[in-house]
This record gives C-alpha cells, structure tokens and sequence, in this order.
C-alpha cells in the first residue's frame, strides 16, 4: 500500500502500536483533541487513559517551559497564522502542572504541502535519570578539582619558593622540596591516567590485546620492582601452585592491575604482602564459564597481614573516588582494576587473607579468546 502524508493510521490501531514504544506517546488531532495515548505517557501525565482520550491536549499535558510559560501558547502547533513549514520541536526540558520535568519532543503531521497541522504527537520521556546522570558528572567534576588542587598547589608553593628565595636554603632543603614536586607531579600524571581509564571503561572503549603469560615472571618482576623503590625484600613472598597453566591477559593491563593491588596493600596493609597463583576455585571458575571461557582458570591472589576489610565495604572500594577512612590516593585504582580485570572476561572480589588481611583474587582465564582460538 503507497503511504501519503495525509493518511494516517486509525486512532485503535495506532493505540495498539504506540504501546510498542518505551516513551510516553500522546496524539491529538487537528482540534488539539487527545485521540490516544500509551500507558507510559498516562504514568507520566498521572491520569489515566480514560480520562484523557477526547480532552484537549493543551489542557490536560499541561507543559511549562523554564520561565513558567506554557509551551502550548508559545508553540501553538495549530496556529494558522504561525509557519505552515513547521515538522515538530527538538527535544526539550519542560514541567509539568504535576511538578514532574519531562523531556518533550513534538512531530507535526500535515495533509499536504502548506496544509494546517492535522496530527501532533508528543514523546515525552521522565527526565529524573538525566538528572541523576547530571549531578553524577557534577560531582565526578568536582572530586576530579578537589583531588587535583591539592597536588598543584603543594607544586606551585614548592616551585614559588625555590623560585624567590634559592639562596636561603640547604642542599638538603632543597632536594626535600624538588622531592616534594616530583611526587606531587606523579600524582597529577597517575590521577590523569586513570581518569582516562576509567572514561574508556565506562564507554567501552577498553582495548585488550590478550596472550599468554607466565604468571611467576610477572610476580618476580613486580617484587624486584617494589625492592627497588626502597622497601624491603622480607615483606613480600612469592607462593604459586605447581603446575600451573598460562593465563591469557594483555600484559601491560596485567601490571597496571597487580602495581595497583600491590600498591594497595603496601598503603593500606601490614606485614608481609603474598603473591599467589592456584588453580581457581568453583566458584571462579562458575564466573569465569558464564563469560564464556571453557578453561580452567587461575586465581591471582594478593593479600596482606593488616587489619582487613569490612565485608560491609567490600563492593564499595571498587566505587569511583572511595578512599574510606584513608587518604593518600586517587580512590580510583580498585575501579581501575575491575574495570580492566572484567574487559578480560574474569573477575575481582576481595576477601579475609589467611593471614587475617584483606585478599585480592583476581581471576583470569587459561584459554585464549574467541576470535584468537
């Protein structure tokens, strides 16, 4: 059947239909009459089908822009004397009698070319999830500030310092300061490097480029560079299970994520910190199945001997920006971690170390991804 402008599809049918769409859908004819509605836009409107279907649209849906005008008046969609061109509105943030902020988008249907409106339909969608979207990026934006002021301003002082009065301090004076700027500058590098992580994680735009990898290089590689950095060689031991099969991770990621838990318990922990490797458990191994890898798996573990963590707050040191009691870090490196371990299809939990401390198992899959099998 050819379809022209003017034809449009019975207001029963097309009641059917709009049910269809997950918006609110409100249609009036060309005397502003409400022909149909779904159940979404009567939800939002807070009355009923019944109710609404014959009234006028302008007066039931009751739509106020920001400065309390109506928005009917200042559209007025079946205004003759208005531009006969018209197809609808973009989308828009209005208010309705009921209190409720809706977004609105209007699409005008016409007979002809330079005909009058004979069909206005109005999408409106509740708009309380943009706002929570919006606040979110209102705080991330502001942690993100607070988070970098302090650094840069310890850099600036230090820097302004050294700058006017050069002469009036030691070497050792001096090597203290310039220490201080170093640190506070790798602080602003690694919060701007997971800032990045965490906006590909969160769009899915994280790149892994997996391969096998021997788990005990990778752990003495990371105890030969923790000694380096000055601590000392008896706070860390290396246990892994034998034999032990190949995991399949991207190897830079894989450090990025064991020199964050490595770091955090370091920070946070006591005692000697364990790198361990084992065949993972049933219930990894479950996890790692549901992700669609047919292997075995292997539990990385990374544990300390320190206080632990309340397995009230263990979902809640993977939120963006958790510090808990402590300061000293960004509060987005166990973020990072979950976000990275689970771009290799595993998984992260945290729990009781043997050793009374709190335990990383990260755990990875032993068979390569599909599209390299």
């Amino acid at each position: 059947m050819d379809f022209t402008p003017g034809m449009l599809l019975d207001p029963e049918a097309a009641g059917v239909a709009a049910e269809l769409v997950p918006d609110g859908l409100i249609s009036a004819d060309e005397n502003a009459r409400i022909l149909f509605l779904n159940q979404r836009a009567s939800r939002i409107v807070g009355r009923t089908k019944a109710e609404l279907v014959g009234e006028d649209i302008r007066e039931a849906v009751d739509l106020q822009d920001s400065d309390g005008r109506s928005w009917w008046q200042v559209t007025d969609p079946w205004d003759e004397t208005g531009l006969n061109i018209r197809t609808g509105h973009r989308e828009k943030l209005l208010m309705l009698r009921n209190g409720r902020e809706v977004l609105v988008t209007a699409k005008y249907l016409r007979p002809g070319r330079n005909r009058p409106v004979n069909r206005v339909n109005i999408m409106m969608r509740d708009a309380l999830y943009r706002r929570r979207a919006e606040a979110n990026h209102a705080a991330l934006i502001s942690t993100v500030a607070h988070e970098l002021r302090s650094p840069l301003t310890s850099v600036k002082g230090f820097s302004s310092t050294l700058l006017r009065r050069w002469d009036r301090f030691t070497d050792d004076q001096k090597r203290l300061m310039i220490e201080t700027i170093e640190a506070d500058a790798d602080r602003v590098t690694r919060l701007i490097t997971e800032l990045l992580d965490v906006s590909r994680i969160d769009a899915g735009r994280l790149q892994i480029r997996p391969q096998p990898i021997n788990v005990h290089a990778v752990f003495e590689a990371h105890v030969a560079r923790a000694v380096a950095s000055g601590h000392e060689p008896h706070r860390f031991k290396v246990d892994i299970q034998s034999p032990l099969p190949e995991v399949w991770a991207d190897p830079d990621r894989l450090d990025q994520i064991l020199s964050n838990l490595l770091e955090n318990a370091l920070r946070h922990g006591e005692g000697v910190v364990t790198l361990g490797a084992a065949s993972a458990v049933r219930e990894t191994q479950e996890a790692l199945a549901s992700r669609g890898h047919d292997g075995p798996g292997v539990d990385l573990l990374v544990s300390d001997q320190g206080k632990g963590i309340e397995p009230s707050q263990r979902e809640l040191i993977f939120s963006r920006f958790w510090h808990g009691s402590s300061r000293g870090s960004t509060g987005l490196g166990l973020y990072v971690v979950r976000g990275l371990v689970e771009a290799h299809g595993g998984q992260v939990v945290v729990e009781s170390a043997p050793g009374g401390g709190a335990q990383f198992r990260l755990s990875l899959p032993t068979d390569p991804p599909s599209y390299l099998a």
